[in-house]
Order: structure tokens, then sequence, then C-alpha cells
């Protein structure tokens, strides 16, 4: 399969960039997973390259599962040998480090609703600002875990499977629970 990029100014032009999200959305993202038999590899690759021309940051062989979903991905930063796992959901300006690994069906919060007015119904006040999410190198995020907005992952890191992380995570820290709590430190 061959793109034709058209570059203007060091960035995509708006029209290809949409294109380029409308086939993720709707091809790539549905291809099988990288671990599948014989088409696995060539998944990967395709979805590697949408993630090359969408992210503001990509670094070499990331592996982007299948049904992964980042908003369009215009702010996102991914370092090298980072993975965003399968039906992940993840704001498109959070930042990825290098060896990240992401299990399944985790969920990254970028903004809430706002509710500090109770003269307007919530639904009618909008969101807040969006508070981005930074994951440093060589974590791992456990399936179904649940981060909030604005927090930070520290280096070495593993946030258990189903775990909410509502503060940041100290580096080489192993947290879990509702809300995340420090269990013991790796080093």
């Amino acid at each position: 399969m061959a793109f034709i990029i058209i570059v203007k100014g060091g960035s995509m032009s708006s029209l290809l960039r949409r294109l380029v999200i409308l086939f993720y959305s709707v091809v790539a993202k549905n291809l099988p997973a990288s671990s599948m038999m014989y088409f696995g590899s060539p998944s990967k690759k395709v979805r590697q390259m949408c993630a090359a021309l969408l992210f503001s940051k990509c670094g070499a062989n990331i592996n982007i599962e299948r049904g992964a979903n980042f908003n369009g991905g215009i702010k996102l930063k991914i370092g090298d040998n980072s993975g965003i796992g399968m039906n992940c959901q993840v704001p498109e300006d959070i930042q990825i480090g290098k060896y990240v690994m992401m299990s399944p069906e985790v969920i990254i919060i970028g903004q809430n609703h706002r509710h500090d007015r109770i003269d307007i119904p919530m639904m009618l006040q909008g969101a807040s600002e969006a508070a981005p999410v930074v994951i440093e190198d060589d974590v791992w995020i456990g399936t179904r875990a649940i981060i909030l907005p604005g927090r930070k992952i520290g280096r070495g890191a593993i946030v258990g499977a189903g775990a909410v992380v509502t503060e940041d995570v100290p580096a080489y820290a192993i947290v879990g629970g509702n809300p995340a709590r420090v269990i013991r430190m790796r080093k």
C-alpha cells in the first residue's frame, strides 16, 4: 500500500490528515491483532504507518493494537518500542515514553465535565481544560486500568490491572486498587 504525502511547512495538509484518520478509523483500527498468525505483522505495519502520519512524535518499532482509539492523535507523542494495547482509549495529547507496555482496554482520560456551578446542569457546563497525562519510560499498565486527567506515571512503574489512578505514580512503584495506592517499590 502506498501513500502520496503532501507536506506543507513541515506538517500534513488538513485534507490528508482527515483521510488518514478516516482510513485508520474504518480500516486499520479493525485489522487483526499483531499477534495473529499471517495477518498480524502486516496489520501492525499499517497501524504503525497511520501513527507515523498522525502523531506529533512517533518512535521506532511502536505497536498500536487492534481497536486502539486515540482521537486523531494530533498532539500524541510515543517513544521507541512502546505500544497502545487492544481496545485502549487514550486522549490525543498524551505523552508515552520508551518501552511502555499498555495492556488491553486501558482508559486514559484527558479531561472531565465541569461541575463547579450548581445553578447550571453539569451537561451544559462543558468540559474542563485538558490535563495531559505523562507516562515515562519502561512502564507497564495492566488491563482495564483507568488513569485520570493530569496524572504522571513515573519511570519503571507498574499500574496493576483494574487500578484507578487518581494521583501521580512515583518512579518504580507498583500500584493497584481503587483509588490506586502504592503496594510496594520495585527497587
